[in-house]
Parts: structure tokens; C-alpha cells; sequence
């Protein structure tokens, strides 16, 4: 699921496990700016802070969450996958991946990622499964792929000797250590099978007057990191797998379900989807 331009995914110690209302955290910022209601007064402020540097940034949201519903559409019914790891899932928002996939192929299972509080208290919301596929929540922070590897619930849930979809929504963006994101890409795919897909969208680079520029800095003194990345660093997530074209795209570019506005400067996200050979 997104993490939207921000998503209720891991963004660290500073927002880590502990539920901190005075502080504003990037999935409470994405649901306020949807209209949900799990959000507080920080969060709210500081929504309304970023929206002033970037008034397109819900639309943008909704079309990065529009992406991760084409995605799943297209690799349930084009690729036949049917096991999702999703990792930043944020604040459960209907339809959520597994009620996409499931709808297609209710055999469907899912497990879900996330270590913002928030989503914990509300993760029944993502489990309510198909009588015949099966989802689960881990509350683990994205750094520690270890712990989302080897935990019961994935094993449980998950058979890693087939395929299956890593999606990493509008999370990655929060790296601003780029080793780090491309060690923590590849350790999660490394003990996936031949087949697998990791689907993924950042937020681009920008000329510094451009206001997605500005409202990246913007969420940054809020306190929340956030790294732009060029078409080259995006790209080297997929490093070893087969792209899936039309490539590193805007999210609205990738398999749209109608025209596209390519003048459009709205979003601004880039996503890309490949498979594992």
C-alpha cells in the first residue's frame, strides 16, 4: 500500500515504535491530507505547513495510491501472482492491496509491514481476508529485514519457493542513506524466488525552485528526512531484474488505465515494476 508521498511507513528512530502525538509523522500527514481522521494537531499543522510549498501534494498522494492499485491489478492477472510482502503499508484506506488482489484471485495471500502504532490499532482493517487466501501484519521497522524475514507470521503465511511481490510504496523516499536503501531493497529480495517482482515508487528529483523541491524541504523541517533521487539511483533498485515496461515512469505513466496528461506536472512520484529471474 502507499506510504504516500509519504506513507505510514518506518522513517526511523525518530518516529519509531512509541506512539508520539506531539510530533508529526508522515502517515498521520498523509491521511489528514486525504481527509481521514487518525491524525493530530501536529500532524495537521504540519500538513498545512508542506501544503503551502506544495498545494498539488494530495493529488499526488492519490495518484501514487492509484499506482499501487494498478500494480496489484496487473500483477495478479498479467503475472499470476499471487503472495504480496508489503512493506510501509500505512493507515489502512479500502480498497487496501489484499481486497484488490483477492477480488481477482481470492486465493490470494498477504502479509502486511509497518511499525507506525497507528497502523497497529487498526490493523484488523488488513486482515480481513478471503475465506480462501490469508493476510497477516508485522510490526517491524523496513531497517530490519531480518526480523521481517524470519518472522512466524511471514513464514506462516508466506512460501518463499514461489513468487512473490515485494511492493515499497512511497517509502523509500524517507532513505536519505542511499546504501542503505540499496542494501535493504536487496536483502529482501535476495531470498525470494525466480519470478518475484519489487514494486516501488520514490519521490524524483527537482530543479531547487521547483515546488516539489520546496515542499521536500518542507517536510524535512517538520522533521522528517526525505531524499529526491535521480532517474540513475531509481534504476538501481532494479539492478538485476527484468523491468517491466514502460520502465522507471511517473506513477500515472505506468499502465494508466486511460490517457495521460504527459504535461501534467502532477505527481510527483516515479514508480517502476520488475521481475526476478
Amino acid at each position: 500500500m502507499e506510504t504516500s508521498e509519504v506513507n505510514g511507513g518506518s522513517t526511523g528512530a525518530a518516529q519509531g515504535s512509541d506512539l508520539r502525538i506531539d510530533i508529526a509523522h508522515s502517515a498521520r500527514i498523509y491521511d489528514y491530507m486525504l481527509g481521514g481522521k487518525d491524525n493530530f494537531a501536529a500532524d495537521r499543522a504540519a500538513a498545512d505547513e508542506i501544503a503551502k510549498h506544495l498545494p498539488t501534494l494530495p493529488v499526488s498522494m492519490r495518484a501514487n495510491r492509484d499506482f499501487m492499485l494498478r500494480m496489484t491489478r496487473y500483477l495478479v492477472t498479467e503475472l499470476g501472482i499471487r503472495q504480496f510482502l508489503d512493506i510501509g503499508t500505512g493507515l489502512p484506506t479500502s480498497p487496501n492491496l489484499h481486497e484488490v488482489a483477492q477480488g481477482i484471485a481470492p486465493e490470494t495471500r498477504v502479509v502486511y509491514v509497518d511499525n507506525d502504532p497507528i497502523v497497529l490499532a487498526h490493523a484488523r482493517a488488513l486482515l480481513t481476508s478471503s475465506a480462501k487466501g490469508r493476510t497477516a501484519y508485522i510490526d517491524a521497522d523496513l531497517r530490519d529485514t531480518k526480523a521481517i524475514l524470519e518472522s512466524a507470521d511471514l513464514r506462516d503465511t508466506l512460501d518463499l519457493s514461489r513468487p512473490v511481490a515485494l511492493t515499497l510504496i512511497a517509502i523509500l523516499q524517507f532513505f536519505v542513506d542511499e546504501d542503505e536503501a540499496l542494501a535493504v531493497v536487496r536483502s529482501l529480495m535476495a531470498p525470494l524466488a525466480p519470478g518475484s517482482v519489487l514494486a516501488l515508487s520514490v519521490v524524483p528529483t527537482a530543479d531547487e525552485e521547483s515546488p516539489l523541491a520546496s515542499g521536500v524541504q518542507a517536510y524535512r523541517s517538520q522533521g522528517i528526512p526525505m531524499k529526491m533521487r535521480t532517474a540513475a539511483e531509481t534504476e538501481r533498485f532494479f539492478e538485476g531484474l527484468d523491468l517491466i515496461e514502460p520502465g522507471v515512469v511517473k506513477v500515472t505513466e505506468w499502465h494508466p488505465g486511460g490517457p495521460v496528461d504527459l504535461a501534467d506536472p502532477v505527481p510527483h512520484m516515479v514508480g517502476g515494476v520488475a521481475v526476478k529471474r
